[in-house]
């Protein structure tokens, strides 16, 4: 059986070396692999890669962390791509959580949506995550529409780097759009 550890050192003077030596300390009492939660003062999946780097033979993975097609593309991807290289390892999964529905109703699911999703825009590192993809809302960045603009957007995280789309909140439309969500993303996983 493969054990892991979520590691995390806040408190230390020098966040990063302070996780890259508790990853040490988890390799060598043999565990197999380290994970990361969302943080507010350290981007996870850079955290990640950099752990991937200095300690080899330790895998790393993250949670559910705020990253959106735009900050994807730009920022998440090339920094863990290129860590996995320097490491000799090979590419990484890149999970994108989005949340989504298939609707005619945007407008009332957009509402309902915000509502929803505000507290968002009172955590740094969302805040940060809604700006860096164009957006001043947690809703700006959720996907809303018809089959045609989801797909799209499932589309753009694709083209971004993500390897695998996840939808969340797909029943905030009720059980119709849920169906019709569930059933769009089954034809674009085949």
């Amino acid at each position: 059986m493969t054990m892991g550890v979520a590691l995390n050192a806040p408190d230390a003077d020098n966040e990063i070396d302070a996780t890259v030596a508790l990853a040490r300390e988890a390799a060598g009492a043999g565990l197999r692999s380290a994970w990361f939660g969302q943080r507010f003062g350290v981007d996870s999946p850079a955290l990640a890669g950099i752990v991937g780097r200095e300690v080899p033979g330790l895998q790393v993975g993250t949670s559910a962390v705020p990253v959106f097609a735009r900050a994807l593309a730009e920022h998440i991807v090339p920094a863990v791509t290129r860590a996995a290289e320097e490491a000799g390892r090979p590419a990484p999964r890149i999970v994108a959580l989005v949340n989504g529905v298939v609707t005619d109703d945007v407008d009332a699911v957009r509402q309902r949506v915000a509502g929803q999703l505000a507290f968002y825009e009172k955590i740094p590192s969302y805040v940060r995550a809604i700006q860096l993809s164009g957006g001043s809302q947690a809703v700006d960045v959720a996907v809303i529409g018809d089959e045609k603009a989801v797909a799209a957007e499932v589309r753009r995280y694709r083209d971004a780097g993500a390897t695998e789309v996840v939808f969340a909140g797909t029943e905030v439309a009720g059980e119709a759009a849920r169906r019709r969500t569930w059933a769009l993303l089954g034809e674009l996983a085949g």
